[in-house]
């Protein structure tokens, strides 16, 4: 099959939906596939809509010749090109006024400029160009994520234009469960949005929960398939948890608690660390271990955060520092009310580390209470607090959580059987046209 995948950043840029992304291309291919990536310059996510700061780099120096929706081949192509997805990166357009000129066209209602207006979109006039010229071999078009609508337009144009099959992996965050006016909920399942949903010929899910919800928008049940993400356990274990420790400067019988997230309101980071101190402040010994980029909410944060002593940042893992992170944390916390699904837990559960995360979207479904971890209500910091107390106190529990989770892993968070659920989908949709 020929596939073309439309996302709105790709590795190395760092975040759930564009790291499965670049897994499963890899995964078509291997099996036979040819792979198409159409996606943007960005790397560090706030350069979707502005330049980087003043005096900072990009974090990775792309080809210009990627600017006008060319082929990368210099960057992102093995000798081997024939095995690896070809990339065609646009870049995002910047001007003065932007969020403010696009937030009034997005308030228009007409749903297909409110998909390509969304402020928070990187916005790629060559990408929605060449997706109406494109005549290379194609069979179906796969676009993903929530709420990046622009990247998912093009792949709408391009399926519609060739009249080949349209796939989408949303990646629904569904925020607190127990509030049907959630914020978060209502962002990502706006109506411009449900339109995308509807035009799709199947729609990827990864939990009961996201599945339920899309199904609650109008969207027929046999074009909704369950498909669930995968761990490879080789890529996030094996760290040396003595050395790391020792140059976090821990004591040996010291627990630490870890967070791996863009650090940021929406996953958590500030919470846990205003649960924290409400821990640290009824004399509970532990420190906090924070990992991935930091946003510029969580920084300001920071600033005013009075207990900074107590926290290690790490910043951007390499592949091995982040086999270390696991190795050196004794739970993981991932307060979020902004994942899907949440891989990261199931690379703590690798590890044989408990999860601590909020009863919303999908580590709350994944994630079973007293099982292989604990939740807390949304937004509570006072419980979040409490429940980080338990694990702190409790040696024995966290080794019972971590192995029950690792446990899961093999039964049920299985690459091959999720990515081929995809492949295999597609395949029939392909045959059926």
């Amino acid at each position: 099959m020929h596939l073309a995948h439309f996302i709105q950043r790709y590795p190395p840029a760092l975040g759930g939906s564009e790291v499965y992304f670049e897994r499963l291309a890899r995964f078509h291919i291997e099996h036979g596939d040819s792979v198409t990536v159409w996606t943007s310059t960005a790397i560090e996510l706030e350069e979707m809509w502005q330049k980087a700061s003043h005096g900072r780099q990009p974090a990775v120096q792309l080809p210009l010749e990627c600017d006008q929706g060319e082929t990368n081949t210099s960057q992102e192509q093995p000798a081997d090109a024939g095995r690896s997805p070809v990339i065609r990166r646009s870049r995002p357009l910047t001007f003065p006024g932007r969020r403010y000129i696009l937030k009034a066209l997005s308030l228009i209602p007409i749903r297909p400029l409110q998909c390509l207006a969304m402020p928070c979109n990187p916005v790629c006039p060559a990408m929605w160009r060449d997706a109406g010229r494109y005549d290379g071999p194609l069979d179906a078009v796969h676009a993903s994520a929530f709420p990046y609508a622009f990247p998912l337009m093009c792949g709408l144009r391009l399926a519609r234009r060739r009249k080949v099959p349209f796939f989408l992996t949303p990646f629904l965050h569904l925020g607190d469960d127990g509030d049907s006016q959630d914020r978060t909920r209502r962002q990502y399942t706006a109506p411009h949005l449900r339109g995308l949903l509807q035009q799709a010929d199947g729609v990827f899910v990864q939990t009961r929960l996201e599945r339920d919800a899309v199904v609650a928008l109008g969207i027929p049940e046999d074009r909704v398939i369950l498909q669930g993400l995968g761990v490879e356990v080789s890529e996030c274990t094996g760290g040396d948890r003595e050395a790391v420790r020792a140059s976090w400067r821990l004591e040996p019988h010291e627990v630490a608690i870890g967070h791996l997230a863009n650090n940021s309101p929406e996953k958590g980071s500030i919470d846990l660390l205003k649960s924290a101190e409400q821990a640290w402040n009824i004399g509970k010994q532990f420190r906090v271990v924070l990992a991935g980029p930091e946003m510029p909410a969580f920084r300001n944060f920071w600033e005013g955060f009075k207990t900074k002593e107590r926290v290690i940042r790490l910043g951007v893992l390499s592949d091995k520092a982040k086999r270390d992170f696991f190795a050196g944390i004794d739970a993981f916390a991932l307060p979020s009310r902004s994942d899907s699904f949440g891989l990261v837990l199931l690379e703590a559960w690798a590890n044989g580390k408990p999860c601590l995360v909020y009863r919303a979207g999908g580590p709350g479904e994944l994630v079973r209470y007293g099982f292989d971890g604990l939740h807390a209500k949304c937004g509570d910091v006072a419980e979040l607090a409490r429940q980080l107390g338990r694990l702190i106190e409790s040696d024995r529990l966290r080794r019972e959580l971590g192995a029950n989770g690792r446990a899961r892993l093999t039964r049920e968070f299985q690459w091959a059987a999720s990515l081929g659920l995809v492949r295999t989908t597609i395949a029939i949709n392909r045959a059926c046209r």
